[in-house]
């Protein structure tokens, strides 16, 4: 025990002392104080050190914030076992060894089971109090965890992320100026025309780049405007379709993917006038498809990666929507997800933790109410107990309340731990996890 411990107990043996010497003490003089300190001291430090080992090695082998409904469990059979034999030890030293008012086998008849009864209710609501105490001090330590976890994982994040946009400024303009350098030597006036069209595909590029997300109709815009561009340089063999669906325009793609999956096009294909490279931009089931005719180049130089892994990397940041790929021997097809809004920030896909901290916070708020009644249960029954003896010794009625709101109690426990709506709740949470993975398995 920490040496906090050790002063509390100090205390409260002292309190204690001067409580029972000053009320209950007939003949006051220091030896009776002396004995007094004695008897409140050995309770105290035997109490406080047993719940304390008991609270120690629960919280080492079954943490709560790891193991709750099983601690939970432990904690009850723990704190009632252990303090019965606790009590039972003390009040014999105390009654039978120390004030010797008392023989061995008077000390466990019927005249001494009252008062060990007492002592052990009190003794509970004590322990009672300290394992709420230490549940909800672990579960203080974990929420802080957790939070920094998600800082760390939201600063992560944000720098992937910007890295990732990072990469779209030079990559555009390195390909662009590769094209403008082929067209130079073949066609110097559609080189001419080349510059310029590049110059307002450019601002749309610097406009765009910061941006989580955009309209599907800015997208298509762009796509047009970059392949008119491209038109300029592969004229007839290259040809572009479109067919987009107008009610899929206000929602939201990640800037950029259309230009990078249309260049992914021309760099893996060639393209002649016999054999043209048709490509095909439409949407299908909330995804925007770019498919062309599969004509692979036999010879490709070494790629940077950037296109297809740059959308699929900025998507797996934003939603929790895949980015679908099909290839067959005829075509290659690439389906981004279409977003039916906008995120306020990057952690689009933290809905989902969002939804997990607000169970969390109902979690919490219902084992704060289970703990409460339970500490209520084990301070007022005792206080029922005592006005029931000393008001009517031989009607014990207080047995109705304690049996009653102890079954209620229990209850409590049943549904916060194990049963009701917990139960319920984690029957769905399997069932939804089991979905998930079956989509998972079929994708």
């Amino acid at each position: 025990m920490k040496r906090k411990g050790f002063i509390i107990l100090f205390w409260v043996s002292l309190g204690t002392a001067l409580f029972f010497f000053l009320f209950f003490t007939k003949e006051k003089n220091f030896y009776n104080f002396l004995i007094t300190l004695l008897i409140s001291t050995m309770y105290s430090f035997v109490l406080g050190f047993g719940n304390a080992f008991i609270n120690d090695f629960l919280n080492k082998k079954f943490p709560w914030s790891e193991t709750t409904r099983i601690r939970t469990a432990l904690s009850v059979v723990s704190i009632i076992t252990g303090n019965f034999i606790l009590v039972y030890f003390c009040n014999y030293i105390n009654y039978v060894e120390i004030q010797k008012v008392a023989t061995t086998e008077a000390f466990f008849s019927k005249e001494y089971a009252t008062t060990n009864w007492f002592m052990i209710n009190i003794a509970l609501l004590i322990s009672a109090f300290l394992h709420a105490k230490g549940f909800m001090e672990e579960l203080k330590k974990t929420s802080r965890k957790e939070v920094v976890e998600q800082k760390l994982i939201a600063k992560s994040a944000n720098a992937q992320f910007e890295s990732l946009k990072n990469q779209l400024d030079p990559h555009f303009l390195f390909n662009s100026l590769n094209v403008l350098s082929s067209l130079i030597d073949e066609n110097p006036n559609q080189a001419q025309k080349f510059t310029a069209s590049m110059s307002k595909i450019y601002r749309y590029v610097l406009e765009q780049k910061d941006k989580e997300l955009v309209t599907v109709e800015d997208e298509i815009e762009f796509a047009k405007t970059y392949c008119d561009l491209l038109k300029t340089r592969f004229e007839d063999s290259v040809d572009f379709i479109f067919d987009v669906k107008k009610e899929e325009y206000r929602r939201y793609v990640v800037p950029l993917s259309l230009q990078l999956l249309l260049e992914n096009c021309i760099k893996h294909n060639f393209a002649t006038s016999s054999r043209p490279l048709v490509i095909k931009i439409f949407s299908d089931n909330d995804t925007l498809c770019i498919e062309n005719n599969l004509q692979a180049r036999e010879k490709m130089k070494e790629s940077a990666g950037i296109g297809l892994a740059n959308i699929v990397q900025r998507y797996a940041l934003l939603t929790r929507k895949n980015v679908f790929i099909e290839k067959s021997e005829d075509y290659f097809k690439v389906k981004v997800p279409i977003l039916s809004s906008k995120p306020n920030n990057i952690s689009a896909k933290t809905d989902d933790e969002s939804g997990s901290y607000e169970k969390a916070k109902k979690r919490v708020k219902e084992l704060k109410s289970f703990y409460g009644n339970l500490i209520s249960y084990c301070t007022i029954i005792p206080f029922l107990i005592i006005l029931n003896l000393i008001i009517s010794p031989k009607n014990l009625w207080f047995y109705f309340p304690m049996l009653g709101w102890g079954i209620g109690v229990i209850s409590h426990a049943f549904q916060v731990f194990g049963v009701g709506e917990s139960w319920k709740e984690r029957k769905i949470r399997e069932i939804m996890d089991k979905q998930k993975n079956r989509n998972n398995g079929n994708f």
